[in-house]
């Protein structure tokens, strides 16, 4: 009666629930693009151009709030616990605003779903990279992007034909129905190997994966984890005294930030999530509006360009999921970042051309084209590429930190580019903003031709291999400490 319910099936609904609550990001973004306007027309709560701008950008700062937390929530508690807690926030944050009489309800509610979202986002990736098998992982992390697409669609076409009240009511029920999804999830396998609980880890390895020719991962998962676990066991054994204990504890801090396998991966993800940012999506997911305005200008079609857009970006997203499973994480993530450098630069000029009376023709649809070329560039690529690599490259022994750490500058690029759009379209205008975002792109990948490894269909343990420097050998592995007998091991 379960046959239908095959590992790859788990799979594929656990990180559903990883992904629909990561993808929410779209939801909080999107949202901003219906509320001002509406708000801004002053028959319930009237706002002004500045107040606008901290509405818009105010999730960034429990952005960078939900990005510190969220590595001792699952480091010590679990993946699931903090996954749990970052669904509920947004479920609070959203029925704030349901419930908003005023500007000061809004803030609150957008505080909440932006700590959700720092979270989410350095939880997700990770979540969903140890879930799932690494000939599928890929296309699993890429459905983040797919999720924050749809998401995004969602909410400009609610917005475009509901009150900004009831579109918060709808997106409510779709945060509720995904915390269903994670509180049937089981928990990461390599969380349970990290705490010894042998046992269960093998029974949610196997409940994910199956009886697979993937036993050979989860006996290194366990040997590498035992290794590290007896390690530490011995180390807190002796007696000591509080001040030798803080020296250890500051020589041991020290140690890690000095290891390869750990400050690489950060050095990495650092410039990956400048160009998930960068590369111009939260202008085309909070400001879609006010950029076709200024490519285009005025129009009476406003409504229905951006909903093709949001149509677009679904589109482009499965393609991307297409490309994922075909091309090397490196191909992928050099040609598209090209593609938006040469799709933000070709706009800027138009832009520049357009604003300064230069252009002998001007056709809408032309600008409407570089638009869309500009999106497909991002999130086919560029945006959800960071996400599918942060989901490989951190270490299991140093996970929590190493995301948590490196996810504080996702939150800071999030809160700059948000704050910013508005003051730059009108100092800078359009072509100016784009000209500095291509900048941007151009050094970050720049560093990550030289820094980011290939990570396609490799196991987590391979590349942090790679990023110690040294041949792998099982054999160190086993012989490194003598292990205890897995056999009675406590759960």
């Amino acid at each position: 009666m379960e046959a239908w319910i095959t590992p790859f099936t788990k799979q594929c609904i656990v990180t559903a629930g990883v992904a629909i609550n990561v993808g929410q990001y779209g939801l909080v973004m999107a949202y901003t693009a219906i509320l001002l306007p509406q708000l801004r027309t002053g028959r319930i709560i009237p706002i002004d151009e500045i107040t606008g701008s901290w509405i818009a950008a105010v999730p960034g700062f429990t952005l960078f709030l939900g990005n510190v937390t969220v590595p001792v929530i699952m480091g010590k508690c679990g993946r699931k616990v903090a996954n749990t807690l970052s669904v509920i926030f947004v479920i609070v944050g959203w029925l704030c605003i349901v419930l908003a009489q005023n500007v000061t309800y809004l803030i609150i509610g957008r505080l909440l779903q932006g700590l959700s979202m720092g979270m989410s986002t350095s939880l997700g990736p990770i979540l969903i990279g140890e879930y799932s098998s690494p000939k599928d992982r890929g296309q699993f992390l890429s459905t983040i992007g797919l999720s924050t697409s749809i998401m995004t669609f969602l909410a400009h076409a609610l917005g475009s034909y509901t009150t900004w009240d009831t579109t918060a009511v709808v997106c409510s029920v779709i945060s509720l129905l995904d915390l269903v999804i994670v509180l049937y999830s089981p928990e990461s396998p390599s969380w349970l190997a990290e705490q010894g609980r042998y046992d269960k880890c093998t029974k949610a390895f196997h409940c994910l994966r199956g009886d697979t020719d993937e036993e050979d991962e989860l006996r290194k998962m366990i040997e590498m984890n035992e290794i590290a676990r007896l390690s530490k066991i011995e180390s807190n054994s002796t007696n000591a005294t509080f001040k030798i204990t803080l020296k250890k504890c500051f020589e041991s801090f020290i140690s890690t930030v000095q290891k390869k396998e750990f400050y690489k991966p950060i050095l990495i993800m650092i410039h990956m999530y400048m160009i998930a940012h960068w590369g111009g999506i939260n202008l085309l997911s909070a400001y879609s509006f006010d950029a076709f305005h200024h490519v285009i200008g005025d129009s009476q079609h406003d409504l229905v360009m951006v909903i093709t857009l949001d149509i677009q970006r679904i589109i482009s997203n499965v393609v991307g999921l297409f490309l994922m499973r075909k091309l090397k994480r490196r191909t992928m993530l050099f040609a598209a970042t090209l593609l938006n450098i040469a799709a933000l630069v070709v706009t800027a000029v138009y832009s520049y051309l357009k604003v300064n009376g230069l252009l002998d023709y001007d056709d809408a649809m032309f600008g409407a084209f570089l638009l869309h070329v500009h999106t497909f560039s991002v999130v086919a690529g560029s945006f959800p590429l960071p996400m599918v690599i942060s989901g490989e490259i951190f270490p299991m022994r140093y996970r929590s930190l190493a995301s948590g750490l490196s996810a504080i500058v996702y939150s800071l690029n999030f809160f700059v580019t948000v704050k910013t759009v508005h003051v730059m379209l009108r100092t800078v205008h359009l072509y100016g903003t784009y000209f500095i975002y291509a900048g941007v792109l151009v050094y970050c990948l720049a560093m990550a031709w030289f820094f980011l490894p290939e990570t396609k269909d490799r196991t987590l343990q391979d590349i942090e291999e790679e990023f110690k420097a040294k041949k792998k050998n099982t054999d160190d592995l086993s012989t490194a400490q003598p292990l205890r007998p897995l056999n009675g091991t406590t759960t």
